[in-house]
């Protein structure tokens, strides 16, 4: 039977390897709780507060986290295939070699977020606030990262092959060593952004004229 636990008064729990796929926690209280481990596949999760949880190597495939607050919260090694979470809170979350494959982030604010080596393959980023992220290898093949504020951002060595990048902003951005093979940078302002190293094959409509290539 699906768990509701909407509106649920959860702050500061130990949920540690819970058992929660499909559970209700729609506007639940789940701040600073302990929920490494946990099994949240295909959980409501929308307009929850999970600011300062720990939901370290936890389970959240398919889950919904609209417009949730995951402020500061660590998702590190989460595994989140298909999560929506759309205009969602994740200001300085940890999400190092999170997978989110597919994810849904449209609008999602990830202002100095630590992202490094995780997986947004195939991700929607529309419009996502990544200002001053650490995207460090991360893997954004076939992302649409269209109008995303990228401003600041470290995208060393990240993996950018085919991703769309139409009218993002890239201003002040490290990509050295990047692939962007494939990758759509029409409209894209790259105003100062480091691209020494990085792979420009058939990049689509880019200016450069302003970006450092060497």
């Amino acid at each position: 039977m699906r768990s509701d636990l909407s509106h649920a008064s959860l702050d500061g729990s130990d949920l540690t390897y819970a058992s929660l796929d499909y559970a209700n926690l729609t506007r639940a209280n789940i701040m600073s709780a302990n929920l490494t481990g946990a099994s949240l596949n295909g959980a409501e999760l929308n307009r929850a507060c999970l600011s300062f949880a720990n939901l370290a190597d936890s389970q959240l495939n398919g889950a919904d986290l609209i417009q949730a607050d995951l402020w500061d919260a660590n998702m590190h090694g989460a595994f989140m295939h298909g999560v929506i979470l759309i205009g969602a809170n994740l200001k300085g979350s940890d999400l190092t070699g999170a997978e989110l494959p597919g994810a849904n982030l449209t609008k999602a604010d990830l202002r100095t977020a630590n992202l490094t080596g995780a997986d947004l393959s195939n991700a929607d980023c529309t419009g996502a606030n990544f200002f001053t992220a650490n995207l460090t290898n991360a893997g954004l093949q076939g992302a649409n990262l269209t109008n995303a504020e990228l401003r600041g951002a470290n995208l060393t060595d990240a993996e950018l092959q085919g991703a769309n990048l139409t009218g993002a902003d890239l201003t002040s951005s490290e990509l050295v060593g990047a692939d962007l093979t494939g990758a759509d940078l029409t409209r894209t302002t790259l105003t100062g952004a480091n691209l020494v190293g990085a792979d420009l094959t058939n990049v689509i409509g880019a200016d450069l004229s302003r970006a450092i290539l060497e």
